[in-house]
C-alpha cells in the first residue's frame, strides 16, 4: 500500500503538471493559428469545452468513489452555472488578449498564478 500511495503522492502531480503546461501551451499555440485563419473567439471556446465534455464525462461513469447520490439542489445548481459563466468568460477575456499579445506571454503569465495564489494566502493568513 504504501509503494501505490508513495507513487501518487511522489510521481503523479509533477507529470500532471507537465502534461497540463503542454497542453495548455498547446491550446494557446492552436487558438493563435485558428484565429489567424478567421475563427472567433466564441467558436474556439465552445469546441474546446466540448472536447474536454467529451473526455471528461466517460470518466465520471466509470470512477465512481461512493455509491451515494447527493441530491442537486437549487442552490448547488446556480452556483455550478455562476462557475461556468465566470470561468467560460475569463476564457474568453484571455484568449482576446492573446489576440493582443503571443502564446509565449500568455504561457509565462499563467505560470505566475501560483504566486499570486501563494500571496494572496499569505495576506489573508490562509496558510497554516
Amino acid at each position: 500500500m504504501t509503494r501505490k500511495r508513495s507513487f501518487y503522492m511522489d510521481f503523479l502531480p509533477p507529470v500532471v503538471i507537465i502534461g497540463n503546461e503542454c497542453v495548455d501551451m498547446a491550446l494557446l499555440t492552436l487558438f493563435k493559428a485558428a484565429t489567424l485563419q478567421g475563427m472567433n473567439n466564441h467558436v474556439f471556446v465552445a469546441y474546446a469545452y466540448a472536447v474536454a465534455t467529451s473526455f471528461l464525462l466517460p470518466i465520471t461513469f466509470f470512477r465512481r468513489r461512493s455509491r451515494v447520490v447527493h441530491p442537486l439542489s437549487f442552490s448547488i445548481i446556480c452556483k455550478i452555472v455562476l462557475l461556468g459563466a465566470i470561468g467560460s468568460s475569463c476564457q474568453i477575456m484571455g484568449y482576446i488578449a492573446i489576440n493582443y499579445s503571443s502564446p509565449t506571454l500568455s504561457a509565462a503569465i499563467g505560470n505566475l498564478v501560483p504566486a499570486f495564489t501563494f500571496v494572496l494566502a499569505v495576506i489573508f493568513r490562509y496558510m497554516f
